[in-house]
């Protein structure tokens, strides 16, 4: 029923942004016609990492290609938070064993980069940059090391305050602005690989974030999306102390901001002052994404979540229980060393008891560095995948049926997307949810419109333009 849409940014008919312009300083000494090739895998935090690393090269002299060959500075920027996109990252390194060209440059970034440190010179000698996300401020220092010739340059702190502060941010979505508020993570899960790639939590000033909320609301964007991995872990540095949803808040009452969203929110410090503020402002949007990750209460000790089902299922109430409908997404893993037949049904029953809007789902992927590796009762891949199947195959019915509900309801939509086919268009609610739409008009695309809902899928909605 969805229709695909699939569009390139230099396309788009109807930006509303002022396009960015970078001015190279006579004081870098970058070489004459240098090019550069960037490829994100992961999140969206790693996207908004790229757009810093970019603006950081444009603002040096450089030109981005489309194709490694045809770049003098090649970087991956790296996720590893399951096993399958670490291997992508070191089969495409694989790649340049033969066929890098001469004198061009190969850099990892990111978490593979943290994880892996100088080690990744010993397994492909021919890269010559590692640098995590915490180092990203110290770039234009590291790319001056390469430019001058230097083949082996690192940047692999973690704990640092100069997390937040890069020279210059390249946007590459022409309506939704990414702002990273907290770095890092103290949470120590069993199986996860964050604290040890990114470092402890450290939050941006409240001051900070709202100054570049400004300034993009200056360069045209209405609306931001919050980024960290656990966001609502959020402690202003500075003297005013904001919690999460007072900083929420005074981002939804900077003039020219329409809509406000925020991920990852962990469970533990959910609490009802962030359903109040979502109740309390329409700019908000009504979406809480909250993994969960498992239904056992036993396999959430396990994974050192520090939360039980019950715990997790009062803060399910705070929200279902709020005078605002609001959307519940979340994170499962299924296959945890130790995680019997029993403890996956509690996680299907979590499933139909929440009956969330979407998930994301996986299977469990031994990390470096994690507990959980020395973990008994390895569960085989055959069996997870299969209860992947059966977790995903129960989602879907619950999808299915949450949004045939919505047939006949008019929502407001971002429209992001044009159709190759005439007159069909693409958007987002407020409450995450695409919707694929037909209208006459000819300029869409950034801006905000009334559609009505004509028809449900699993993962989307059709309806027509009112």
């Amino acid at each position: 029923m969805a229709e695909t849409f699939d569009i390139s940014l230099d396309s788009l008919a109807g930006r509303s942004v002022a396009p960015q312009t970078f001015a190279t300083s006579d004081a870098f000494a970058t070489p004459n016609g240098a090019t550069f090739f960037l490829e994100t895998f992961g999140c969206q935090m790693n996207d908004h990492d790229s757009e810093k690393v970019a603006g950081v090269l444009l603002s040096r002299g450089y030109r981005q290609v489309e194709s490694p060959d045809a770049a003098s500075l090649v970087l991956y920027n790296t996720c590893s938070i399951r096993e399958k996109a670490a291997q992508k990252v070191f089969s495409r390194l694989g790649e340049y064993r033969t066929k890098q060209a001469a004198g061009q440059i190969i850099g990892v970034l990111g978490c593979v980069a943290q994880q892996e440190g100088q080690d990744i010179f010993q397994r492909a000698p021919w890269v010559s940059l590692v640098c995590g996300s915490a180092s990203y401020s110290k770039l234009p220092e590291l790319l001056s090391q390469l430019e001058a010739g230097n083949q082996r340059v690192t940047g692999l702190d973690t704990d640092t305050e100069e997390t937040f502060e890069t020279p210059l941010t390249r946007r590459d979505h022409p309506w939704r602005a990414y702002l990273t508020i907290i770095e890092g993570c103290d949470k120590a899960c069993a199986y996860c690989v964050v604290p040890f790639t990114r470092g402890p939590e450290r939050s941006r000033a409240s001051d900070s974030v709202l100054r570049e909320v400004r300034e993009l609301v200056d360069l045209g964007y209405s609306e931001v999306q919050l980024l960290g991995q656990t966001v609502n872990s959020y402690a202003d540095p500075s003297a005013r102390k904001m919690r999460f949803s007072d900083l929420l808040l005074a981002v939804a009452d900077v003039p020219g901001i329409r809509r406000v969203r925020f991920t990852t929110s962990h469970p533990r410090d959910f609490g009802s002052d962030i359903v109040s503020a979502l109740v309390a402002q329409p700019r908000l949007c009504n979406h809480v994404h909250l993994p969960v990750q498992s239904g056992s209460t036993r396999i959430l000790h396990a994974m050192t979540r520090t939360y039980t089902r019950e715990e997790y299922l009062e803060k399910i109430a705070m929200l279902r229980g709020a005078k605002r409908e609001i959307a519940i997404t979340t994170d499962v893993i299924v296959g945890f060393p130790g995680e019997t037949e029993d403890d996956f049904r509690e996680t299907l029953s979590l499933l139909e008891e929440v009956r969330y809007d979407s998930l994301f789902s996986f299977k469990y992927s031994p990390r470096p560095n994690t507990p959980s590796l020395s973990m008994p009762d390895a569960i085989s891949e055959d069996e997870k995948s299969r209860r992947l199947t059966v977790l995903q195959e129960t989602q879907r019915e619950i999808q299915s049926q949450r949004n045939a509900i919505l047939v006949g309801s008019t929502f407001e939509l971002l429209v992001s997307g044009k159709s190759r086919r005439e007159n069909q268009w693409s958007g987002h609610t407020a409450c995450h949810r695409v919707v694929n739409f037909a209208s006459q008009e000819r300029a869409l695309l950034g801006t905000y419109v009334q559609v009505r809902v004509t028809g449900a899928g699993p993962n989307s909605l059709v309806g027509e333009q009112v």
